[in-house]
């Protein structure tokens, strides 16, 4: 009986803490998520986290000593980039840097346009100084629309936006061996699409920031 009773209360426990796994996952911030990435594993919490950006970030973490290095070095980019482009929403992911650029940044898009507005370009400008003064990063640049219009026109939309925003960078100065370009159309809002704001807001351009090889062997170098 006592055995039985053992078991049952093993069993109770062992859901109890797959139950609180999955509540932890579900409410930790991006940077706590990023903090774990080395525990868990990099592919499996990006994947459960939605595979994008973040998970880019968190999949590609060094960990160790360098990833604390490279971390260091990224808390000093993501902070210039929130003093260049205040309206932007600038993540810590992990050993990266996730920039949101939406309707409070002043990197907007219009309707079914991937045109940068005068009031983007002056934003845009004010960002590629910083990545320019940290050139030993990547940068992986996704493009994305609302649920206006159908999937294949979205998705092409979505990938002139991201470009559009590369393009005007590189003109900047920064180089094009640095970015990488996705194209994700309506699939990944962060926003309600059935309201104009929320339509709005999902018009938008995200940059992930990650250490380049160099950085990576640098930080490597250091830590040993």
């Amino acid at each position: 009986m006592k055995k039985s009773t053992s078991i049952l209360l093993a069993v109770a426990l062992m859901f109890s803490l797959s139950f609180v796994s999955c509540d932890a996952l579900q409410n930790a911030n991006n940077t706590q998520k990023g903090a774990g990435a080395g525990v868990a594993g990099g592919a499996l919490i990006g994947g459960l986290i939605g595979g994008n950006i973040t998970g880019a970030l968190i999949g590609a973490a060094v960990g160790g000593a360098a990833g604390g290095i490279i971390g260091n070095s990224m808390d000093k980019q993501a902070d210039k980039i929130e003093e260049a482009l205040p309206g932007a929403e600038v993540k810590r992911v992990g050993e990266g840097i996730q920039v949101v650029f939406d309707d409070k940044s002043g990197v907007t898009f219009a309707t079914n346009k991937a045109d940068l507005t005068a009031e983007a370009k002056e934003n845009l400008d004010a960002i590629a100084d910083v990545f320019i003064e940290f050139p030993d990063t990547n940068l992986l640049v996704e493009g994305h629309t609302d649920s206006t219009g159908n999937d294949a026109y979205n998705m092409t939309l979505s990938e002139k936006r991201a470009q559009s925003v590369v393009t005007y960078l590189q003109g900047k100065g920064v180089t094009r061996d640095r970015f990488e370009v996705n194209a994700y159309g309506e699939t990944r809002p962060r926003f309600d699409n059935t309201t104009e704001d929320g339509r709005s807001k999902n018009r938008r351009v995200e940059i992930g920031v990650s250490a380049n090889q160099e950085m990576i062997e640098d930080a490597k170098a250091q830590a040993n």
